[in-house]
C-alpha cells in the first residue's frame, strides 16, 4: 500500500475538500497522507478530523514557493507544529501578498477587455489561499479562455500580460521556519527545477548546508531511471526520500492519487521521516 505525501486541497489550488480527499485516499487503499497546501496549513485539522477512525494517518504538510539564486523553487514542509507562531506569521504575510498581487492581475485583465471580480473568485475560492489557478478557473467559466493552459499562455503565466509577482520566501528563510517548527524541508518535484539533472547536484551543495533535508524521488512524471538518479543524489547528500501525487483534482484531468497505476510511494518512507522528526523540537503535527 502507499503513501501521497503531496496533495493541494480547496484551501489552496486543488478542487476537493480535505474530507473528499480523505475519502478517496481510503478508498485507494493508502496509509498515510499529507495535504501540502500552498503557503498554509489550514486544511491539515480539516483532514485530521475526517480521518479519525479510519486506518489512514495524517502528516501535516505544506508546499512554499520559494527564491534561492536564481531559482524559483518549491520547498515542502513535513510535520510541523501547525500553531508555530513564527511559521503562521510568515505564511499570513505571504497570503497578503497573494491578496494584493490577485487584485493587480484583475485590474490588468479588465484593462484587457476581461472581466474577474472578487466575487467571482470567491465562487471558486471559498477558503484557504486564493490564487492564479482560481483566475483561470473564473476566466475558462466565463468563456474568456479555451483552456486552463490559455489562461497562463496569455494572461496569467510569467512574462504574459497580466502577470504580477508576488511576494515569496527565500528557500533559507523557509527552511528555516519549517525546521523551527519542528518540521522537515523537502525540494519539490526536482525535475521541475532542472530537467537534465545535470544542475541539481551544485543547487544541493547550498541548500544542504541552509538545513534541506530531503528531495521529492517518487512523483508521478519520474520515469524509473529519473527516480533512481535522485536517489543517488540523495544518498550522496545525505538526504531523505519523500514522494507523492501532487494531485489538484479535476483542475489537472486525468490525475489521481498515488497508488496503483499512479506513482507509489513506499511506507518505509514515513518510517525515515518519522524518525527524524523525534529529532526535532517538539510539534504537534504528526
Amino acid at each position: 500500500m502507499s503513501l501521497d505525501l503531496h496533495i493541494h486541497s480547496t484551501f489552496s489550488d486543488g478542487t476537493m475538500t480535505p474530507a473528499e480527499l480523505v475519502a478517496l485516499a481510503i478508498k485507494k487503499g493508502l496509509t498515510a497522507i499529507s495535504l501540502t497546501d500552498h503557503d498554509t496549513l489550514e486544511g491539515f485539522e480539516w483532514a485530521v478530523q475526517a480521518a479519525e477512525g479510519l486506518p489512514l494517518e495524517v502528516l501535516s504538510g505544506l508546499e512554499i514557493s520559494v527564491v534561492h539564486a536564481d531559482y524559483s523553487l518549491h520547498v515542502l514542509g513535513y510535520g510541523m507544529d501547525a500553531g508555530n507562531p513564527d511559521l503562521n506569521q510568515a505564511l499570513n504575510r505571504l497570503q497578503t501578498g497573494r491578496e494584493t498581487r490577485n487584485a493587480a492581475i484583475l485590474e490588468r485583465l479588465a484593462e484587457r477587455g476581461v472581466a474577474v471580480s472578487p466575487a467571482d473568485l470567491h465562487k471558486v475560492s471559498h477558503s484557504g489561499q486564493t490564487g492564479r489557478p482560481h483566475i483561470a478557473r473564473v476566466m475558462l467559466e466565463k468563456g474568456a479562455v479555451w483552456s486552463m493552459q490559455e489562461a497562463f499562455e496569455k494572461y496569467l503565466g510569467r512574462g504574459a500580460c497580466a502577470y504580477v509577482s508576488r511576494t515569496v520566501l527565500s528557500a533559507e528563510d523557509a527552511i528555516r521556519l519549517i525546521r523551527g517548527a519542528g518540521g522537515i524541508a523537502v525540494l519539490a518535484h526536482p525535475l521541475q527545477v532542472d530537467q537534465t539533472l545535470e544542475k541539481l547536484p551544485a543547487l544541493l551543495q547550498e541548500l544542504v548546508p541552509l538545513g534541506l533535508d530531503g528531495l521529492e524521488g517518487y512523483y508521478p512524471t519520474h520515469s524509473a531511471k529519473i527516480r533512481r538518479k535522485i536517489t543517488e543524489m540523495s544518498k550522496k547528500f545525505g538526504l531523505l526520500l519523500t514522494g507523492g501525487s501532487d494531485f489538484h483534482g479535476d483542475i489537472k484531468p486525468g490525475t489521481t492519487l498515488a497508488g496503483g497505476k499512479n506513482v507509489y510511494v513506499p511506507k518505509e518512507v514515513l518510517a525515515i521521516m518519522k524518525k527524524l522528526l523525534k529529532t526535532r523540537q517538539p510539534a504537534s503535527g504528526i
